[in-house]
């Protein structure tokens, strides 16, 4: 494994700060609560924001919720007259040409913010222009569908049909590990289904949302349909407990989504949470290049990555194989300074993320686990870990980690890699190595996962696929056009066609 340092945070950065600390109510705001936004890895300060209180969050879903309702009236169609559906999709498509050509500066946005490493920054705000463009062309989900009233007696005198409508203020808390293209995630399908919005990002990521608020007013976006409020979380607490608010869109871990479900209570709820994810080696194939892909979908982004491969599950003959060439293929990942062109594993969100999971390997190793290669912290920096020797029902197999840990345990065959893979208590992607077609669709039927990946790992994704998991690793779907779908509803509108007088 190399382990190298690199060169400071780009001075790009520093040249885009937000117009002001928070946009709500249409405008930029000036608060008095503010926090400073910095470096992970230099401490360099790149902006202030705001630390936004519950009376402005209440304030600023007040004016949505004003907003939604002005676009509902009787002078227009519902969420559409003033601001209709070409004119949503055209300054999608404007926002998805204006992030590309910005693309260095959104970079150095979410490269410095945040813990990704320069290469991955750049292909995140590469996604997220293409996640804007789908949403731009995403129309096709709001058609709605004839209604056969003539299909009973009763109705035959009735014409009808049913048309897909917004369900109208969107709140979504967005994490960090994804700070600019799970905005656009949330705030593309949400806008372009004639629904207005309030992002929460994470308070140590606000940056690359201000900065996608100010692109899409640009692209034009009317001010008075978006909110970024940066804060806390009181401020999240505040924001999807508001009454009025319709949909909760969340990304996160369990524990807080049970918190937001308990204070969102009886209201549409979308929730992507994570999951352990695990990839199935058969006997057939070339171990040297699963294990290469391997390595890549469970370091990558430091193991900060709801799809990140945890857990390895190897037919036993080839155990051994894999292992040595996981090992190898570990060895040879840089490790450094997210900032460094050359980097392949950068430090983590902070030092207390880096604990976090040093200490959890620890436990894991005091449980019987045999460490093949790294379980060393450096500051935020923790060294790809592998671990052997585990039960399959050790926390550590079985519960997301998020950090650069992957557990390889021997199987039978490949129906005792799914019987230990659905054992855990999330579902959320898995991958299959195989070159028999029919155990590869065979296996990937049984799996209890949101999406099976056969030859390759459970990390990838595009942003048009629905996305989502099982058992605890949600509710709903995200991708664009499930997104679309969820965030509208069916409302139909029947005519008798005989006179009642």
């Amino acid at each position: 494994m190399s382990l190298m340092t690199g060169p400071t945070a780009p001075s790009a950065a520093t040249r885009w700060s937000p117009p002001g600390q928070a946009f709500a109510g249409g405008r930029w705001q000036e608060t008095e609560r503010r926090t400073a936004v910095t470096d992970p890895e230099t401490g360099a300060f790149l902006g202030e924001v705001a630390d936004s209180t519950a009376a402005e969050v209440r304030a600023a879903v007040d004016a949505l919720v004003d907003a939604f309702r002005a676009g509902t009236g009787a002078d227009t169609d519902a969420g559409r007259g003033d601001w209709p559906l070409w004119r949503r999709r055209e300054a999608l498509h404007r926002a998805a040409d204006l992030l590309r050509q910005r693309a260095e500066r959104f970079t150095a946005i979410v490269g410095s913010e945040g813990c990704k490493t320069i290469r991955d920054a750049r292909r995140e705000v590469g996604r997220a222009a293409e996640t804007l463009q789908l949403s731009a062309g995403a129309g096709h989900a709001l058609q709605g569908a004839s209604v056969p009233f003539e299909d009973t007696s009763r109705g035959a005198d009735r014409l009808g049909w049913s048309s897909r409508e917004p369900l109208g203020v969107v709140a979504a808390i967005t994490p960090f590990n994804d700070p600019l293209n799970l905005v656009a995630h949330k705030v593309g399908p949400a806008l372009l289904s004639g629904n207005v919005i309030a992002v929460k990002p994470h308070e140590a990521t606000p940056l690359s949302a201000l900065a996608l608020a100010e692109l899409l007013l640009e692209a034009g976006v009317p001010g008075d349909r978006l909110a970024v409020l940066p804060g806390g979380p009181a401020a999240g607490r505040e924001l999807v407990s508001h009454p009025g608010v319709d949909v909760v869109s969340f990304t996160g871990g369990v524990r807080t989504a049970d918190e937001v479900a308990r204070l969102a209570g009886a209201r549409t709820l979308l929730m992507e949470l994570g999951g352990s994810n695990p990839v199935i080696v058969d006997h057939d194939v070339d171990l040297m290049a699963a294990a290469r892909a391997i390595a890549e979908g469970a370091f990558g982004c430091a193991g900060q990555n709801c799809l990140s491969v945890q857990r390895v599950y190897v037919v036993a003959r080839h155990y051994d194989e894999l292992l040595g060439h996981l090992t190898h293929a570990t060895a040879h990942l840089r490790v450094g300074s997210k900032h460094d062109e050359r980097t392949d594993v950068g430090p983590l969100i902070d030092v207390a993320a880096a604990r976090r999971v040093e200490h959890r390997v620890g436990e894991a190793v005091a449980r019987g686990a045999v460490v093949r290669a790294g379980a060393v912290r450096q500051e935020a920096t923790y060294q790809p870990t592998i671990l052997t020797g585990l039960a399959p029902d050790d926390p550590i197999v079985t519960d997301e980690i998020f950090g650069p840990v992957v557990s390889v345990l021997p199987v039978a065959d490949l129906d005792d890699a799914v019987n230990q893979a659905n054992r855990a208590a999330t579902g959320l992607q898995a991958g299959v190595f195989t070159r028999d077609t029919t155990a590869a669709l065979r296996t990937a039927r049984r799996l209890r996962a949101g999406a099976v990946m056969i030859n390759d790992t459970s990390d990838f994704r595009i942003d048009a696929m629905p996305f989502g998991g099982f058992h605890r690793s949600g509710i709903g779907r995200e991708g664009v056009t499930s997104a679309v779908v969820a965030m509208t509803a069916p409302k139909v509108i029947a005519a008798r066609l005989t006179s009642i007088s």
